[in-house]
């Protein structure tokens, strides 16, 4: 539950099963991105999947903010929780033609959504509930340029989509996120649980990539290697950096905090969600053809996405301040070199490299990290900590 603490922030709380729910939805809606993605042929269809998540994103983001300051136990504010949901359901049945007939549907659930979300948070019993009157104008315009967009013949409807996606991120530019309180381990804790969804979608890629194919020595590899390689990805975030953002998140206070979690949690993991997905696309590629050459789109769905994960990792630890990020910058380099592997020698070779380096990054990170206390968090530990007392 969600509480106030005496100085009228949110206390520390951990995340509701509500909240887990919701996240039921969002994994339907990841793996209908993941569609989008698969069936890309060319560069504009990337740039309408990444129109499509940043509108997803931001408002979804907005829902951590918003129950990391409200709670979700009386039945009113659970309803209006499950009206959202729906709202996200109709976005997520949208995706496949929300750039045709499903335009205008994906437009109403973001509206509500985006009503629901700015009426649950006037209840916030501290600054929260002023600052998102400051904010849910950004919102409500984005959501409806949306929803414009869908009565719109295409290519007319992408400067709509555009335009929407440059408003809510004009707000952050005007500061509209200062008077924003959070309760740092509900926030971390909320973020870590969507990267988990989006690695899940790796998992469900490599079940759909390899459906209806005889368990061939080749379709088995391919998968056991894309499951390491989304191991490999969790152990990047939650290898200590997770409890060092929320040690470094506690630290913080007021218009720092809030700045802090919207960069690295906003932007940082909106390259980090995005990569996982654009990988997840490739990992099906692979694991439904593991012979021979891998195609463009496989290929670079695999080292691309590997790579932008690794920059978005590398933002979202530079933003902090929770760790070096040059190797990991290095790694994401490499994976994107790798493309022309998955070309010239196959998908399942390009994969194991992908596996490989991230092996790789981790040893040499465990070999040079510094001295840290049990808990990973060092000297960050302790400043959040006496921060806290």
């Amino acid at each position: 539950m969600t509480s106030l603490s005496g100085t009228g922030e949110p206390a520390v709380a951990r995340v509701s099963t509500l909240e887990l729910f919701l996240d039921l939805v969002f994994v339907f809606t990841v793996t209908q991105l993941t569609s989008l993605i698969v069936e890309a042929k060319e560069p504009g269809d990337y740039l309408r999947a990444a129109l499509v998540f940043a509108t997803i994103w931001w408002i979804y983001s907005g829902y951590a903010w918003l129950t990391s300051n409200v709670g979700t136990e009386p039945t009113r504010r659970r309803l209006l929780m499950f009206a959202g949901m729906a709202g996200f359901l109709v976005m997520a049945l949208a995706i496949p033609t929300v750039f045709g007939a499903g335009g205008v549907a994906y437009g109403l659930g973001l509206l509500t959504v985006t009503l629901v979300h700015a009426g649950l948070f006037t209840h916030a019993g501290n600054s929260s509930a002023r600052a998102i009157l400051g904010i849910a104008p950004f919102n409500l315009v984005s959501a409806g340029l949306v929803l414009a967009a869908g009565f719109v013949t295409p290519p007319w409807d992408w400067p709509l989509w555009g335009l929407a996606v440059l408003v809510v991120v004009s707000s952050s530019l005007f500061g509209r996120e200062r008077g924003f309180a959070l309760s740092p381990a509900h926030f971390v804790e909320r973020h870590g649980l969507v990267v988990i969804v989006a690695l899940g979608e790796s998992v469900v890629a490599i079940g759909v990539g390899a459906r209806g194919l005889p368990l061939s020595p080749g379709v088995i590899l391919s998968a056991v290697l894309g499951l390491a390689l989304a191991a490999g990805l969790w152990w990047t975030y939650f290898d200590r950096d997770d409890r060092r953002a929320e040690h470094r998140i506690g630290a913080l206070n007021g218009p720092a905090r809030a700045r802090a979690a919207l960069n690295a949690f906003g932007y940082g993991h909106f390259l980090m969600l995005g990569g996982v997905v654009v990988l997840a696309a490739g990992i099906k590629g692979v694991v439904a053809h593991p012979g021979g050459h891998a195609s463009l789109a496989d290929a670079g769905n695999l080292g691309g996405g590997l790579a932008l994960y690794l920059l978005g990792d590398v933002l979202y630890r530079r933003l902090l301040g929770i760790g070096p990020g040059g190797l990991r910058l290095v790694a994401a380099v490499l994976a994107g070199l790798g493309v022309p592997l998955g070309l010239a020698a196959g998908g399942l070779v390009q994969l194991a490299a992908c596996v490989g380096l991230l092996v790789g990054l981790l040893l040499v990170e465990a070999r040079t990290r510094p001295a840290e206390d049990e808990d990973g968090a060092g000297p960050l530990g302790a400043s959040a900590s006496s921060s806290r007392a």
